[in-house]
């Protein structure tokens, strides 16, 4: 498992280095961010003010961030585009260190409206990338193959099943506790921001996971993980996207067959079914419509076959 991410002391003056715990409790406590979330953001964080380190001659403060003009923010992404980074790294880099910036603003320690002024890289147009219907059922088919011992392979479908089933990102799985496991036609999610939505549950999700449950040789407490590993403790993303890895060799499945590609599979197959954009946007938790709207580039030929079967001018043509 990888280590937590942790700040920098020699890139960071006493008081910013306060100012960043107080942000990582934010951002655990009040933005009820996932741990590799919050992690990812102070990677990036740690980055910028070790740009600012080199930059300014020495370890930043609160006062050199509020002094920072718009010129800074921009040598700084100049280095990024000048070394490895991807432009996507470089958007959440930026977005990562906003996200700061609007913390320290919030709390009144320090307020800087230069990097508002500042554009991230300009990214590609991204399109998922699904798996087909005949691939997200081969990959469950054999899920419960490799597992090590036969609970652990109802486990992993179960996982599955659910990510496929309900279009869950896999931290909200993951995340569920044995008292959420769904006992009806409906669960309660909450997703990113602690925002919560409720998503249907098929009986082919409820079953797996009541297989899994009978089968798990652990006793699962009410208030503790449903989903757990060998150890008795929470199961990890890495486990789920290491079987994923290990179902793509054995099917032969393109590399971006990853347990959010069961999501983005979710998505696509019900709006290729004639599912309207609205209610999937519900389903899967999206605050933006814009976000949801990018399924409907994935699979064209179906929606146009959907088109022709229900539009009440499609016939007239």
């Amino acid at each position: 498992m990888a280590r937590p991410a942790r700040l920098n002391a020699a890139v960071a003056a006493a008081d910013l280095s306060q100012a960043v715990a107080g942000w990582q409790r934010w951002l655990a406590n009040e933005r009820r961010a996932a741990d590799h979330t919050a992690d990812a953001y102070l990677r990036d964080l740690n980055g910028f003010l070790a740009f600012l380190a080199d930059h300014l001659g020495g370890p930043p403060d609160l006062a050199a961030l509020s002094d920072l003009a718009v010129g800074d923010f921009r040598a700084w992404l100049a280095r990024r585009a000048t070394g490895a980074h991807k432009k996507t790294s470089t958007a959440r880099a930026l977005s990562s260190v906003r996200s700061f910036f609007r913390y320290l603003d919030r709390a009144g320690l320090a307020s800087n409206d230069a990097i508002r002024a500042v554009r991230g890289p300009k990214l590609p147009h991204s399109v998922p990338k699904p798996l087909t219907e005949t691939e997200a059922a081969e990959a469950l088919d054999h899920t419960a193959k490799l597992g090590s011992a036969p609970w652990v392979g109802c486990r992993d479908v179960a996982v599955l099943t659910l990510l496929y089933g309900c279009g869950l990102r896999i931290d909200e799985a993951l995340g569920l506790d044995r008292r959420d496991a769904p006992t009806g036609d409906a669960m309660v999610i909450a997703g990113k921001g602690g925002k919560e939505r409720v998503v249907p549950v098929l009986p082919a999700v409820r079953a797996a996971i009541d297989d899994y449950i009978a089968a798990c040789p652990h006793d699962l407490a009410p208030d503790g993980p449903l989903f757990i590993g060998v150890r008795g403790k929470r199961l990890g993303a890495r486990t789920v996207q290491l079987l994923m890895q290990r179902l793509r060799a054995r099917l032969g499945l393109p590399e971006s067959a990853t347990p959010h590609a069961l999501r983005h599979s979710f998505a696509t197959h019900l709006l290729a079914a004639g599912g309207d954009l609205r209610t999937i946007q519900e389903l899967l938790g999206h605050a933006s419509l814009s976000t949801t709207q990018r399924y409907t580039d994935v699979d064209a030929d179906a929606l146009m076959k959907v088109y022709d079967q229900a539009h009440p001018r499609a016939a007239k043509r």
